[in-house]
């Protein structure tokens, strides 16, 4: 049942599924709300959206949706398993064999993407009319053609499907990875070849452009939904991305794939698009977990200007700021303005303003304010708008802009406002468990320790100092593992950590929970603190033991032993800490 595990898991957003018992609230990256399990006053049940894990400081409690699910309705795994598996929509059904079935065709599906990515670039080389489209008509440089995984889908009708039987992958397998088309041949042809990868850089699919205009056949062409493509989810560009989103804190969102390869290679990279679908709610979560603001890049068409309002509606349920990239008069799309001067899209993104005021504008571009019709439309439109802004201040500044361009009074447009009845705030799900009170705290230094490395790198080198015999079982195996690999990457844990995963994400989240507020100069002291701390209490610890044992050996007259434990605990005694 794990591929069936992994597979709810990937569907579901633990913030949701947390979020129909308790009412959270952001704090920084992550999410904080009162205990369902206690009968806490101040909120200290923290979620993480990012790494999908939640922790309650007033239980100590924490773990996954499948824990947390178990917990507050009192099911056991297989129950907890079909509760979300319904509410992600995922048939069971098809993972009951139990043998992994489904796993099984997701790798073969990965591989034969892989080896089709190879493909693809192998013929980009050898095809000079493809390398001229990429190089010269695109303008793309070696270093972007390797980082976007770019190649060629020969023309003829089933080039890549003979290249792929021979390496022993049946019709059925290539279906699965999406790659051949109904009647058994090649999907992609003739097509400029741009690889559609996960958020941790393996291929899940492909983006084709055709390289000769052809009437009869669609200009681009994805892959189509298959095991490991999911077009309604899927952001491109994410992987080449996601580290300049969390740098600068912001997210620029377009329409096409391709200017999100031309906005890399202009210096721009905290830019992606959504995979020729509408904006999702979906979409704004998996990216405000990298960054509290998302910019978007749409026409100032009404097409453009809808698309924004919905967008508004989203950024408000999930809490993220939401701003808008205009592209000068006469430009159709980023690449169109990149080919023009790279410098133009870069202003273009700094000069973003908030979406709110963009559609405002917009609406009163489109309305004619010198008539009572126009100011009705748009006055009508405009408040639709600031009644869904959450935040009372924000919706009085808007009302004060839509007063100044109808010349209506504040108290008009606030009756106005309040004509249309407010939807009532939704019914938390009450758990199925009787609250307790609030435990007293563990001690939890080795914990603190552990998360502060995790989370800072630079504060490492004091784990050398310590001692991973002396720890409980998933602090020794991190401890063990930055003794041996300092530059340990937490986002692709080694094996042996693997079976701890649960752990460091939460060891990670108190981490970042004590230290929000710390400067990043003052952990490594803090750090080194904490170290000698926590070596000061395992000798004590260590003292007290020896004691005893010495104790024990003089009432047994056990010269022997207890002169070796004297020994041991003068030697303790005279260690420096």
């Amino acid at each position: 049942m794990n591929d069936a595990k992994e597979e709810v898991r990937a569907r579901l957003n633990i913030e949701d599924v947390i979020g129909e018992y308790v009412q959270l609230k952001r704090a920084g990256r992550n999410l904080k709300g009162l205990s369902p399990f206690t009968d806490e006053r101040t909120p200290s049940f923290m979620v993480s959206p990012e790494k999908q894990i939640w922790h309650d400081f007033s239980s100590g409690k924490g773990g996954d949706i499948f824990t947390f699910v178990m917990l507050v309705e009192g099911m056991d795994f297989r129950q907890a398993l079909e509760h979300l598996a319904r509410k992600a929509g995922v048939d069971l059904s098809l993972f009951s064999h139990g043998d992994g079935r489904t796993a099984k065709r997701r790798a073969r599906a990965g591989e034969a993407l892989k080896l089709a990515a190879n493909f693809y670039q192998q013929n980009l080389v050898k095809n000079s009319a493809a390398r001229e489209y990429a190089v010269k008509k695109r303008r793309l440089n070696r270093q972007t053609i390797g980082d976007f995984i770019i190649g060629y889908a020969p023309d003829q009708g089933d080039a890549l499907t003979k290249a792929l039987e021979k390496r022993g992958f049946s019709r059925r397998e290539l279906a699965d990875a999406g790659l051949v088309n109904r009647f058994g041949g090649d999907l992609f042809r003739g097509r400029m070849m741009v690889v559609l990868s996960d958020s941790s850089g393996e291929v899940v699919g492909f983006t084709g452009r055709i390289i000769r205009d052809d009437p009869r056949a669609p200009k681009y062409l994805n892959t189509p939904q298959t095991l490991l493509f999911d077009k309604s989810r899927h952001i491109f560009g994410l992987y080449q991305a996601k580290e300049a989103i969390r740098r600068s804190d912001a997210a620029v969102i377009v329409e096409g794939n391709l200017d999100v390869v031309s906005s890399h290679q202009a210096g721009v990279k905290n830019v992606v698009a959504t995979a020729g679908t509408a904006m999702t709610l979906q979409h704004l979560k998996v990216l405000s977990r990298l960054a509290g603001r998302i910019r978007v890049a749409f026409d100032g068409d009404r097409a453009g200007v809808s698309a924004t309002e919905r967008a508004i509606n989203l950024a408000q349920e999930i809490g993220v700021e939401l701003e808008v990239v205009s592209l000068p008069d006469g430009v159709k799309d980023p690449d169109e303005l990149i080919q023009k001067d790279p410098a133009l899209w870069q202003a273009a993104v700094e000069r973003a303003q908030p979406a709110v005021d963009w559609v405002i504008a917009r609406h009163a571009e489109m309305e004619d304010l010198a008539t009572a019709e126009g100011k009705r439309r748009f006055s009508t439109t405009a408040l639709r708008i600031v009644r869904g802004l959450k935040d009372p201040v924000e919706q009085e500044h808007y009302l004060a802009v839509i007063s100044k361009e109808t010349g209506a009074s504040l108290a008009v447009l606030r009756a106005k406002l309040g004509a249309e009845r407010s939807t009532p705030p939704a019914q938390l799900k009450k758990p199925k468990i009787e609250k307790a009170t609030p435990s007293k705290p563990r001690d939890e230094l080795a914990d603190i320790i552990v998360g502060l490395a995790l989370s800072q790198p630079s504060t490492r080198r004091w784990v050398g100092a310590l001692e991973a015999a002396s720890l409980d079982e998933p602090a020794r195996a991190v401890v063990t593992a930055l003794q041996a690999e300092p530059l340990l990457d937490i986002e692709k844990l080694p094996r042996p950590l693997q079976k701890f995963e649960q752990y460091v994400k939460i060891v990670q989240l108190k981490s970042e929970r004590r230290y929000m507020d710390w400067e990043p100069e003052a952990l490594d002291s803090e750090m080194a603190r904490l170290v000698k701390q926590l070596i000061r209490k395992h000798r004590d610890t260590k003292k007290q033991q020896l004691l005893e044992d010495l104790r024990e050996a003089e009432e047994l007259s056990d010269e022997a032993r207890a002169r070796i434990l004297r020994q041991q605990l003068n030697a303790l005694i005279k260690e420096n800490v």
